[in-house]
């Protein structure tokens, strides 16, 4: 007898994968979780055996209109369907942010031909961007220290970069300032390394949310600055509230608790006769607004609860 012919040899050598694999049962309950698995995602396998990978929003985003949250998911399609499913979306990480993955699904079938469950296998899509879009730029000023993002220095430059293209080819780009409200405030009662990993946090998923030819960097201390490449005003709207869902849930885990920051954005869109000055203007004109509008809209709410 062969020593292969243990089943749980063959447990062993999945459960070693370093790529992302997720076995589920039909009721989309999980019965193996990869070493791969608990890598890209930070959930532990004994934290997610036994459960619902769709019903309890372990792994699958849970933003607004996400086809991952529902009954469409390549695992929910391989097991209806009998046949192989493919897509790119988000899974939860445990920090809090959400992490870009392309996975495939197949079936699983017993010895009798029926499916009683699915197998998944996903790759961090996020850490392949990271590498391509910030891998040359690890000189002294071109990173952020804080967030790993690129640092106000090189999205100046590559703004100047970005307007020289639209002078002289007319390629549209668009420009998002998000702002963390409140940080001030939060670093100073929850502390330096609290507010550092929300940072963190904001920044992965604003990379996370991009395409490799756009750029996220840390423009201030509680804002990032988005520039977005072949892209007209009105695929820049999407674009920000695309964004705008995907910081929504943002958060971290600080001692048993949930603790985030809300975030207003500017936008604009590039103008012909723009220069650096001129869209920065604009753009943090933008930011500001919707900052104040935040801001009114929180104080009529609070009116309204402390009269009713």
């Amino acid at each position: 007898m062969s020593a292969f012919d243990d089943a749980e040899v063959y447990r062993s050598i999945l459960e070693s994968l370093q790529t992302g694999l997720c076995v589920v049962d039909v009721q989309k309950k999980i019965v193996l979780w990869s070493d791969g698995a608990e890598r890209i995602t930070g959930h532990l396998r004994y934290d997610v055996i036994g459960h619902c990978c769709i019903g309890e929003a372990l792994l699958h985003c849970d933003q607004q209109d996400c086809e991952w949250c529902n009954e469409d998911c390549p695992l929910a399609r391989a097991i209806k369907t009998g046949h192989a499913a493919e897509a790119l979306g988000f899974l939860h990480h445990k920090a809090g942010h959400e992490i870009p993955v392309r996975a495939r699904a197949v079936p699983v079938h017993n010895g009798h031909g029926s499916i009683i469950g699915a197998a998944e296998i996903f790759e961090d899509q996020q850490q392949a961007t990271l590498t391509d879009r910030v891998g040359g730029l690890h000189l002294a000023g071109c990173v952020d220290e804080v967030t790993g993002v690129a640092s106000r220095a090189m999205m100046q430059a590559h703004l100047r970069e970005t307007l020289g293209t639209l002078a002289e080819v007319q390629r549209p780009f668009g420009v998002l300032c998000i702002r963390l409200e409140g940080l001030v405030d939060f670093r100073a009662h929850y502390g330096i390394e609290a507010a550092g990993s929300l940072l963190s946090i904001i920044g992965r998923t604003l990379e996370g949310s991009l395409w490799k030819t756009d750029l996220v960097g840390r423009w201030s201390d509680d804002q990032f600055l988005v520039i977005v490449n072949g892209c007209s005003e009105e695929a820049l709207r999407s674009v920000a509230e695309r964004v705008r869902r995907m910081l929504a849930s943002n958060g971290i885990e600080w001692w048993g608790e949930r603790r985030s920051l809300p975030v207003s954005m500017g936008r604009t869109a590039a103008e012909p006769g723009d220069t650096v000055e001129s869209i920065l203007e604009r753009v943090q004109k933008s930011s500001d607004a919707a900052s104040a509008t935040r801001v009114r809209v929180a104080a009529a709410s609070d009116n309204q609860t402390a009269g009713s």
